[in-house]
């Protein structure tokens, strides 16, 4: 059988741990040469042992995507090592402080403004221009389920994220006819590090996370990593503008 994206070359951003990890994964194993990015060099290099012990083809780029000078970078490094970029998942991101809105520290804004949606703009940015080449590509954007509703104690992450969905459907909008397709991803409550972390913390935490499932329970990394590597496959190739959502039915309610 053959794999969705053989031969292609991907890039994963925030690929050190997560969601990330699990795309990069995901890439390997449907035949992509993965550049994992992160700034947490620990986690990037772990992920491309991982990869290389699956039999895959990956390697580590140390980037701050809230650095333009890092993120181009990040494009020519893969030129120089694959030859090439195909698919693009920019998935760096942080949660940021809990607080109510006007409780909200000014420094907080910056962070997540910058991380959550300077990030991605930038990565598009540098991606576009290199796909822009060859006239063909496939780049999906972290969201969340909170771009399509308000969260407490979430306000400037849910503005970024609402963010990436306009940066999305512009830019979607924007490259359609040039071969390249733009799409997003929103997850709900999913079982990463960070998540688990908080659950060790407050046991009760995962009984409140779970309330928010129809579906009864957390989603795992691996299943919204299955949902990016399809955008990103030639089985998505009439979709643009897409903001997929996989969230056990979260938003729905």
């Amino acid at each position: 059988m053959k794999k969705l994206l053989e031969g292609k070359v991907a890039i994963v951003t925030g690929g050190g741990s997560g969601i990330g990890r699990a795309t990069s994964l995901g890439f390997a194993r449907e035949g992509a040469k993965v550049i994992v990015a992160d700034i947490n060099e620990d986690g990037g290099n772990e992920t491309v042992r991982l990869i290389k012990e699956m039999g895959g083809e990956g390697f580590f780029v140390k980037t701050d995507v809230t650095q333009a000078r890092e993120v181009e970078n990040l494009v020519q490094m893969t030129m120089t090592i694959y030859g090439g970029l195909d698919c693009a998942f920019n998935n760096a991101g942080i949660t940021g402080t809990l607080a109510f809105t006007a409780d909200q520290p000014e420094e907080n804004w910056q962070a997540v403004i910058d991380i959550n949606l300077k990030g991605v703009w930038l990565c598009m940015k540098y991606e576009i221009q290199q796909m822009l080449k060859n006239r063909k590509g496939s780049i999906v954007n972290m969201a969340s389920a909170v771009s399509l509703v308000g969260f407490r104690a979430l306000p400037i992450y849910c503005a970024s994220k609402w963010g990436v969905v306009g940066l999305t459907k512009s830019a979607a909008l924007e490259y359609a006819g040039s071969g390249i397709r733009i799409n997003a991803i929103s997850p709900g409550a999913i079982r990463t590090p960070i998540t688990e972390a908080a659950i060790q913390s407050d046991p009760q935490f995962e009984h409140q996370l779970n309330s928010l499932e129809p579906i009864g329970r957390l989603g795992f990394p691996e299943e919204v990593a299955e949902a990016v590597i399809w955008l990103c496959s030639e089985e998505a190739s009439f979709i643009t503008g897409h903001n997929m959502v996989v969230d056990g039915g979260m938003v729905i309610q």
